[in-house]
């Protein structure tokens, strides 16, 4: 994972600036951590990796354009993961899953998981 990743990286990083300070702070924080965490993936894993993250970079940047054009009534980032997403998650994805979800909904964060979540704090 080379230039390419690094560029994903940084536009990641800069996406975010766009977002509510809390949000910002553990997004910027888990994207450092899982990118650390996949300097030696092999090359599939690396492609599927570098995959998934070009998609919520996508995502990040369509939903800030949506706020900016107040297209939507309140600031959600992110989307619900179905249970055939989540059947796909190895086991240390679902702890990883459950830390984020935890740091989340500590009491006083002003975060926003998604428009559906029984989790909005």
């Amino acid at each position: 994972m080379a230039g390419g990743a690094r560029r994903l990286y940084r536009r990641i990083l800069q996406l975010h600036r766009a977002l509510p300070p809390a949000l910002r702070d553990l997004g910027d924080r888990y994207v450092k951590e899982e990118f650390r965490r996949h300097r030696a993936a092999g090359p599939a894993e690396a492609q599927r990796f570098l995959r998934e993250w070009e998609n919520y970079a996508a995502l990040i940047q369509q939903q800030i354009n949506e706020d900016k054009q107040n297209l939507r009534e309140k600031a959600v980032y992110g989307i619900q993961l179905t249970e055939e997403k989540l059947n796909d998650f190895r086991d240390e994805q679902i702890g990883q899953l459950k830390e984020l979800m935890d740091e989340t909904t500590k009491p006083n964060k002003k975060i926003t998981i998604s428009k559906d979540s029984k989790y909005k704090t």
